[in-house]
Protein backbone atom coordinates (compact mmCIF):
# COMPACT_ATOMS: atom_id res chain seq x y z
CA UNK A 1 0.00 0.00 0.00
CA UNK A 2 2.92 2.39 0.83
CA UNK A 3 4.08 2.19 -2.63
CA UNK A 4 0.35 2.93 -4.24
CA UNK A 5 0.06 6.42 -2.71
CA UNK A 6 -2.81 9.40 -4.03
CA UNK A 7 -2.65 12.22 -2.94
CA UNK A 8 -6.25 14.65 -3.74
CA UNK A 9 -5.90 18.32 -3.66
CA UNK A 10 -9.83 18.65 -4.27
CA UNK A 11 -11.45 21.65 -2.24
CA UNK A 12 -13.98 19.90 0.41
CA UNK A 13 -16.42 21.83 1.47
CA UNK A 14 -14.42 24.14 3.73
CA UNK A 15 -12.40 25.74 -0.02
CA UNK A 16 -9.43 23.83 1.44
CA UNK A 17 -7.37 21.29 -0.66
CA UNK A 18 -7.84 17.24 0.90
CA UNK A 19 -4.80 15.45 1.21
CA UNK A 20 -0.94 16.01 1.99
CA UNK A 21 -1.74 15.54 5.88
CA UNK A 22 1.70 14.81 7.43
CA UNK A 23 1.84 14.05 11.19
CA UNK A 24 4.87 15.33 12.54
CA UNK A 25 6.67 14.17 15.89
CA UNK A 26 9.64 15.55 17.73
CA UNK A 27 11.19 14.81 20.49
CA UNK A 28 14.62 15.24 20.15
CA UNK A 29 15.74 17.24 23.99
CA UNK A 30 13.12 18.70 26.26
CA UNK A 31 10.03 19.00 23.96
CA UNK A 32 7.18 16.77 23.37
CA UNK A 33 5.61 18.06 20.25
CA UNK A 34 2.52 16.82 17.88
CA UNK A 35 1.65 18.81 14.45
CA UNK A 36 0.12 17.99 11.32
CA UNK A 37 0.83 20.00 8.18
CA UNK A 38 -1.02 20.31 5.27
CA UNK A 39 1.32 19.98 1.85
CA UNK A 40 4.51 21.71 3.74
CA UNK A 41 2.88 25.43 4.20
CA UNK A 42 0.02 25.25 6.48
CA UNK A 43 0.26 24.11 10.15
CA UNK A 44 -3.37 22.92 11.29
CA UNK A 45 -2.04 22.24 14.66
CA UNK A 46 0.89 22.34 16.33
CA UNK A 47 1.27 21.42 20.19
CA UNK A 48 4.30 21.13 22.47
CA UNK A 49 4.30 19.78 26.17
CA UNK A 50 7.33 21.64 27.50
CA UNK A 51 9.79 20.24 30.17
CA UNK A 52 11.67 23.62 30.77
CA UNK A 53 10.13 23.53 34.61
CA UNK A 54 10.94 20.02 35.36
CA UNK A 55 14.76 20.84 34.12
CA UNK A 56 15.11 24.39 35.77
CA UNK A 57 16.21 22.61 38.77
CA UNK A 58 18.98 21.08 37.34
CA UNK A 59 20.14 24.42 35.04
CA UNK A 60 19.87 22.50 32.08
CA UNK A 61 18.81 19.23 30.69
CA UNK A 62 18.54 16.03 32.72
CA UNK A 63 19.07 13.16 29.59
CA UNK A 64 16.76 10.51 31.69
CA UNK A 65 14.07 12.88 33.02
CA UNK A 66 13.84 14.11 29.59
CA UNK A 67 13.28 10.42 28.49
CA UNK A 68 10.92 9.66 31.23
CA UNK A 69 8.85 12.59 30.29
CA UNK A 70 8.39 12.24 26.75
CA UNK A 71 7.52 8.41 27.67
CA UNK A 72 4.32 10.30 29.82
CA UNK A 73 4.00 13.10 27.27
CA UNK A 74 3.93 11.57 23.68
CA UNK A 75 0.67 9.81 23.47
CA UNK A 76 -1.99 12.75 25.27
CA UNK A 77 0.30 15.25 22.42
CA UNK A 78 -0.35 13.19 19.24
CA UNK A 79 -4.17 12.97 20.04
CA UNK A 80 -4.57 16.41 21.13
CA UNK A 81 -2.49 17.64 18.06
CA UNK A 82 -5.03 15.45 15.86
CA UNK A 83 -7.76 16.90 17.58
CA UNK A 84 -7.10 20.33 16.63
CA UNK A 85 -6.43 19.61 13.55
CA UNK A 86 -9.72 18.18 13.15
CA UNK A 87 -8.51 15.48 11.00
CA UNK A 88 -8.74 11.48 11.64
CA UNK A 89 -5.32 9.02 11.58
CA UNK A 90 -6.86 7.07 8.30
CA UNK A 91 -6.83 10.74 6.56
CA UNK A 92 -2.94 11.45 7.16
CA UNK A 93 -1.06 10.70 4.52
CA UNK A 94 2.82 9.73 6.05
CA UNK A 95 4.18 9.96 9.72
CA UNK A 96 7.45 12.36 9.95
CA UNK A 97 9.47 11.90 12.82
CA UNK A 98 12.67 13.22 13.77
CA UNK A 99 15.81 11.07 13.85
CA UNK A 100 18.67 12.88 15.28
CA UNK A 101 20.68 14.64 16.12
CA UNK A 102 19.56 15.14 19.80
CA UNK A 103 19.52 12.71 22.79
CA UNK A 104 19.76 9.23 22.09
CA UNK A 105 16.67 8.87 24.93
CA UNK A 106 14.64 11.21 23.87
CA UNK A 107 14.36 10.54 20.26
CA UNK A 108 14.13 6.93 20.88
CA UNK A 109 10.80 7.80 22.11
CA UNK A 110 9.76 9.60 19.44
CA UNK A 111 10.92 7.03 16.83
CA UNK A 112 9.06 4.19 18.63
CA UNK A 113 5.74 6.00 18.55
CA UNK A 114 5.65 6.96 14.96
CA UNK A 115 7.20 3.65 13.70
CA UNK A 116 4.34 2.16 16.00
CA UNK A 117 1.78 4.12 14.17
CA UNK A 118 3.08 4.06 10.91
CA UNK A 119 2.91 0.19 11.20
CA UNK A 120 -0.70 0.25 12.33
CA UNK A 121 -2.18 2.85 9.74
CA UNK A 122 -0.03 1.09 6.75
CA UNK A 123 1.37 5.02 6.42
CA UNK A 124 4.48 5.87 4.84
CA UNK A 125 7.10 6.83 7.64
CA UNK A 126 9.30 10.14 6.97
CA UNK A 127 12.70 10.27 8.79
CA UNK A 128 13.75 14.25 9.28
CA UNK A 129 16.80 15.97 10.29
CA UNK A 130 15.86 18.03 13.30
CA UNK A 131 18.50 20.70 12.02
CA UNK A 132 16.52 20.96 8.04
CA UNK A 133 13.23 21.06 9.89
CA UNK A 134 14.43 24.40 12.06
CA UNK A 135 14.88 25.84 8.15
CA UNK A 136 11.64 24.52 7.24
CA UNK A 137 9.73 26.56 10.02
CA UNK A 138 10.93 29.58 8.17
CA UNK A 139 10.20 28.40 5.17
CA UNK A 140 6.47 27.28 5.95
CA UNK A 141 5.82 30.29 7.18
CA UNK A 142 7.00 32.39 4.45
CA UNK A 143 4.27 30.09 2.39
CA UNK A 144 1.60 30.87 4.79
CA UNK A 145 2.47 34.13 4.17
CA UNK A 146 2.19 34.30 0.32
CA UNK A 147 5.39 35.51 0.19
CA UNK A 148 7.70 35.23 -2.61
CA UNK A 149 10.11 32.19 -2.45
CA UNK A 150 13.58 32.59 -0.70
CA UNK A 151 16.26 32.40 -3.86
CA UNK A 152 18.82 30.01 -4.13
CA UNK A 153 21.65 29.96 -2.84
CA UNK A 154 20.39 30.50 -0.08
CA UNK A 155 22.62 30.53 3.45
CA UNK A 156 20.71 29.13 6.91
CA UNK A 157 22.34 29.69 10.22
CA UNK A 158 20.98 27.28 12.81
CA UNK A 159 21.50 28.82 16.30
CA UNK A 160 20.16 26.95 19.35
CA UNK A 161 21.35 25.75 22.57
CA UNK A 162 22.50 22.87 21.26
CA UNK A 163 23.48 23.54 17.59
CA UNK A 164 25.81 27.16 15.63
CA UNK A 165 25.57 25.80 11.73
CA UNK A 166 25.78 27.88 8.75
CA UNK A 167 24.33 25.73 5.93
CA UNK A 168 24.64 26.68 2.38
CA UNK A 169 21.70 25.54 0.42
CA UNK A 170 20.91 24.81 -3.26
CA UNK A 171 18.62 22.83 -5.34
CA UNK A 172 18.92 19.01 -5.58
CA UNK A 173 19.85 17.91 -9.11
CA UNK A 174 16.64 16.78 -10.40
CA UNK A 175 14.28 18.11 -8.16
CA UNK A 176 12.69 21.27 -7.79
CA UNK A 177 11.19 20.57 -4.42
CA UNK A 178 14.36 19.42 -2.40
CA UNK A 179 17.58 21.08 -1.45
CA UNK A 180 21.20 19.85 -1.01
CA UNK A 181 22.77 21.05 2.28
CA UNK A 182 26.59 21.91 2.73
CA UNK A 183 28.10 23.16 6.23
CA UNK A 184 29.80 26.00 5.80
CA UNK A 185 30.38 26.86 9.46
CA UNK A 186 30.03 25.23 12.98
CA UNK A 187 30.74 25.89 16.53
CA UNK A 188 34.04 24.44 17.52
CA UNK A 189 32.93 24.06 21.17
CA UNK A 190 30.38 25.61 22.71
CA UNK A 191 26.88 26.26 20.58
CA UNK A 192 25.64 29.97 20.92
CA UNK A 193 23.01 29.24 23.44
CA UNK A 194 24.63 27.15 25.28
CA UNK A 195 26.71 29.86 25.78
CA UNK A 196 24.05 32.04 27.23
CA UNK A 197 22.73 29.26 29.08
CA UNK A 198 26.18 29.10 30.87
CA UNK A 199 26.54 32.44 31.09
CA UNK A 200 23.08 33.03 32.65
CA UNK A 201 23.93 29.98 35.42
CA UNK A 202 27.23 31.74 36.57
CA UNK A 203 25.50 35.17 36.95
CA UNK A 204 22.78 33.88 38.99
CA UNK A 205 20.00 34.16 36.57
CA UNK A 206 17.08 31.63 35.61
CA UNK A 207 17.45 28.74 32.91
CA UNK A 208 17.26 28.79 30.20
CA UNK A 209 19.34 31.72 29.96
CA UNK A 210 18.31 33.60 26.53
CA UNK A 211 15.63 35.00 27.83
CA UNK A 212 16.93 36.40 30.92
CA UNK A 213 19.98 37.66 29.49
CA UNK A 214 17.76 38.97 26.25
CA UNK A 215 14.99 41.29 29.04
CA UNK A 216 18.31 42.42 30.67
CA UNK A 217 20.87 43.40 28.16
CA UNK A 218 19.00 46.38 27.05
CA UNK A 219 19.52 47.83 30.60
CA UNK A 220 23.13 48.09 30.26
CA UNK A 221 26.32 49.42 28.09
CA UNK A 222 27.11 47.21 25.41
CA UNK A 223 30.40 49.02 25.16
CA UNK A 224 31.42 48.59 28.58
CA UNK A 225 33.22 45.38 28.51
CA UNK A 226 35.47 44.61 25.67
CA UNK A 227 35.07 40.77 24.60
CA UNK A 228 36.81 39.78 21.63
CA UNK A 229 36.51 36.53 19.55
CA UNK A 230 40.20 35.17 18.59
CA UNK A 231 40.58 33.60 14.26
CA UNK A 232 39.91 30.25 14.66
CA UNK A 233 42.54 27.71 13.25
CA UNK A 234 41.86 24.14 12.65
CA UNK A 235 44.15 21.31 13.35
CA UNK A 236 44.31 17.53 11.64
CA UNK A 237 43.53 15.53 14.25
CA UNK A 238 45.84 13.24 16.14
CA UNK A 239 45.70 9.41 15.38
CA UNK A 240 43.02 7.60 17.25
CA UNK A 241 41.36 11.25 18.39
CA UNK A 242 38.54 12.14 17.15
CA UNK A 243 36.58 15.51 18.12
CA UNK A 244 32.84 15.26 17.58
CA UNK A 245 32.28 19.10 17.38
CA UNK A 246 35.07 19.80 15.40
CA UNK A 247 34.68 20.84 11.23
CA UNK A 248 34.90 17.95 9.51
CA UNK A 249 37.09 18.68 6.38
CA UNK A 250 35.75 20.20 3.24
CA UNK A 251 36.48 22.11 0.58
CA UNK A 252 36.45 25.61 0.13
CA UNK A 253 36.65 28.36 3.02
CA UNK A 254 34.93 27.92 6.59
CA UNK A 255 33.28 29.87 8.85
CA UNK A 256 33.15 28.47 12.56
CA UNK A 257 31.98 29.51 15.73
CA UNK A 258 33.69 29.12 19.21
CA UNK A 259 31.97 30.13 22.65
CA UNK A 260 33.87 29.03 25.38
CA UNK A 261 35.92 31.48 25.48
CA UNK A 262 33.88 33.81 25.99
CA UNK A 263 32.44 31.97 28.68
CA UNK A 264 35.63 31.73 30.34
CA UNK A 265 36.33 35.29 29.98
CA UNK A 266 32.93 36.40 31.75
CA UNK A 267 34.05 34.04 35.10
CA UNK A 268 37.35 36.41 34.80
CA UNK A 269 35.58 39.25 34.80
CA UNK A 270 32.76 38.12 38.18
CA UNK A 271 36.28 36.58 40.39
CA UNK A 272 38.50 40.22 39.18
CA UNK A 273 35.64 42.09 39.77
CA UNK A 274 34.30 40.40 43.12
CA UNK A 275 30.58 39.91 41.76
CA UNK A 276 30.20 36.33 43.86
CA UNK A 277 28.38 37.77 46.70
CA UNK A 278 25.93 39.72 44.74
CA UNK A 279 25.29 36.64 42.29
CA UNK A 280 25.04 34.35 45.69
CA UNK A 281 22.05 36.76 47.17
CA UNK A 282 20.32 37.21 43.51
CA UNK A 283 20.53 33.19 42.93
CA UNK A 284 18.95 32.21 46.68
CA UNK A 285 16.11 35.32 46.03
CA UNK A 286 15.26 33.71 42.65
CA UNK A 287 15.00 30.42 44.17
CA UNK A 288 12.72 31.71 47.38
CA UNK A 289 10.49 34.09 44.18
CA UNK A 290 8.66 31.64 41.89
CA UNK A 291 7.06 34.96 40.41
CA UNK A 292 10.49 36.48 39.24
CA UNK A 293 10.51 36.29 35.47
CA UNK A 294 12.82 37.98 32.55
CA UNK A 295 10.66 40.88 32.53
CA UNK A 296 10.37 41.54 36.22
CA UNK A 297 14.11 40.90 36.80
CA UNK A 298 16.12 44.29 36.82
CA UNK A 299 16.01 44.88 40.34
CA UNK A 300 17.58 41.74 40.83
CA UNK A 301 21.26 43.43 38.96
CA UNK A 302 23.24 46.14 40.17
CA UNK A 303 24.38 48.56 37.22
CA UNK A 304 28.02 46.69 36.63
CA UNK A 305 25.73 43.52 36.65
CA UNK A 306 23.95 44.77 33.75
CA UNK A 307 26.90 46.25 31.85
CA UNK A 308 28.03 42.78 31.74
CA UNK A 309 25.12 40.86 30.58
CA UNK A 310 25.13 43.95 27.64
CA UNK A 311 28.16 43.18 27.15
CA UNK A 312 28.32 39.76 26.59
CA UNK A 313 25.13 39.54 24.06
CA UNK A 314 26.53 42.10 21.99
CA UNK A 315 29.63 40.68 21.44
CA UNK A 316 27.50 36.99 21.20
CA UNK A 317 25.23 38.61 18.48
CA UNK A 318 28.77 40.52 16.48
CA UNK A 319 30.03 37.50 16.18
CA UNK A 320 27.06 35.62 14.79
CA UNK A 321 26.48 38.56 11.88
CA UNK A 322 30.24 38.59 11.34
CA UNK A 323 30.70 35.04 9.85
CA UNK A 324 27.16 34.70 8.62
CA UNK A 325 27.57 38.14 6.32
CA UNK A 326 31.19 36.66 5.42
CA UNK A 327 30.16 33.26 4.41
CA UNK A 328 26.70 34.75 2.63
CA UNK A 329 29.59 37.31 0.56
CA UNK A 330 32.03 34.58 0.29
CA UNK A 331 29.53 31.91 -1.58
CA UNK A 332 27.26 34.72 -3.34
CA UNK A 333 23.97 33.59 -1.21
CA UNK A 334 20.82 35.34 -2.22
CA UNK A 335 19.12 35.07 0.60
CA UNK A 336 19.35 34.25 4.83
CA UNK A 337 17.41 32.23 6.91
CA UNK A 338 17.80 32.13 10.96
CA UNK A 339 16.48 29.48 12.60
CA UNK A 340 16.89 27.92 16.40
CA UNK A 341 15.87 28.87 19.56
CA UNK A 342 18.44 31.85 19.76
CA UNK A 343 16.85 33.28 16.47
CA UNK A 344 13.96 34.29 18.83
CA UNK A 345 16.50 37.08 20.75
CA UNK A 346 15.62 40.63 19.72
CA UNK A 347 18.84 42.18 19.66
CA UNK A 348 19.90 39.14 16.89
CA UNK A 349 16.73 39.80 15.15
CA UNK A 350 17.55 43.30 15.03
CA UNK A 351 20.91 43.99 14.36
CA UNK A 352 20.65 40.76 11.91
CA UNK A 353 17.88 42.37 9.61
CA UNK A 354 19.44 46.12 9.50
CA UNK A 355 22.84 44.39 8.01
CA UNK A 356 20.88 42.41 5.55
CA UNK A 357 18.32 45.54 4.75
CA UNK A 358 21.93 47.56 4.11
CA UNK A 359 23.36 44.82 2.20
CA UNK A 360 20.22 44.30 0.09
CA UNK A 361 20.51 40.62 1.32
CA UNK A 362 16.85 39.36 1.96
CA UNK A 363 17.07 37.58 5.46
CA UNK A 364 13.52 35.40 7.18
CA UNK A 365 13.23 34.83 10.73
CA UNK A 366 10.47 32.12 12.14
CA UNK A 367 8.14 33.59 14.54
CA UNK A 368 8.49 33.08 18.24
CA UNK A 369 6.36 30.45 18.48
CA UNK A 370 8.89 28.34 16.12
CA UNK A 371 11.70 29.48 16.89
CA UNK A 372 12.09 26.61 19.67
CA UNK A 373 11.26 23.04 18.91
CA UNK A 374 8.47 21.69 17.52
CA UNK A 375 6.68 19.39 15.20
CA UNK A 376 5.23 21.73 12.65
CA UNK A 377 8.88 22.18 11.41
CA UNK A 378 9.34 18.71 11.28
CA UNK A 379 6.17 18.07 9.23
CA UNK A 380 6.75 20.53 6.76
CA UNK A 381 10.42 19.72 6.46
CA UNK A 382 9.39 15.64 5.60
CA UNK A 383 6.91 17.12 2.27
CA UNK A 384 9.45 17.48 -0.19
CA UNK A 385 10.70 13.54 0.89
CA UNK A 386 6.59 12.54 0.24
CA UNK A 387 6.76 14.13 -2.92
CA UNK A 388 10.42 12.41 -3.53
CA UNK A 389 8.74 9.10 -2.04
CA UNK A 390 11.78 8.92 0.48
CA UNK A 391 10.35 6.83 3.25
CA UNK A 392 12.55 5.47 6.50
CA UNK A 393 13.05 1.75 6.43
CA UNK A 394 11.81 -0.52 8.65
CA UNK A 395 15.39 0.00 10.91
CA UNK A 396 14.84 3.29 11.29
CA UNK A 397 16.81 4.37 14.62
CA UNK A 398 18.22 7.10 16.28
CA UNK A 399 21.11 8.87 15.61
CA UNK A 400 22.31 11.18 18.10
CA UNK A 401 24.90 12.92 15.88
CA UNK A 402 23.20 13.31 12.48
CA UNK A 403 24.73 15.79 10.44
CA UNK A 404 22.81 17.46 7.18
CA UNK A 405 24.60 17.41 3.94
CA UNK A 406 27.72 18.02 2.99
CA UNK A 407 30.19 18.28 6.07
Amino acid sequence: MRENLHIDHRSGSSGKPVGGLILGIESSCDETAAAVVRAGGEALSNVVASQMSLHANYGGVVPELASREHLRNIVPVVREAMARAGVSFAELDAVAVTEGPGLAGALLVGITYAKALSFGLDKPLIAVNHLEGHIHAVLMEARQRAEAPMELPLLALVVSGGHTHLYLATHQQGSAESWTYRNVGRTVDDAAGEAYDKVAKLLGLGYPGGPWIDALAPLGNPRAVQFTFGQIKTRAPREGITNKKAPAPSEGPHFDFSFSGIKTAVLRYVETHHLRESIEARRAVLAADATITPKNAQGLCDQQTLDLIASFQYAVVGNLMRQTFAAAEAFGARSIVVSGGVAANSELRRRLQAEGDRRGLPIAFPSLALSTDNAAMIAAAAWPKFLARNFAPDSLGATPQLRLGQQ
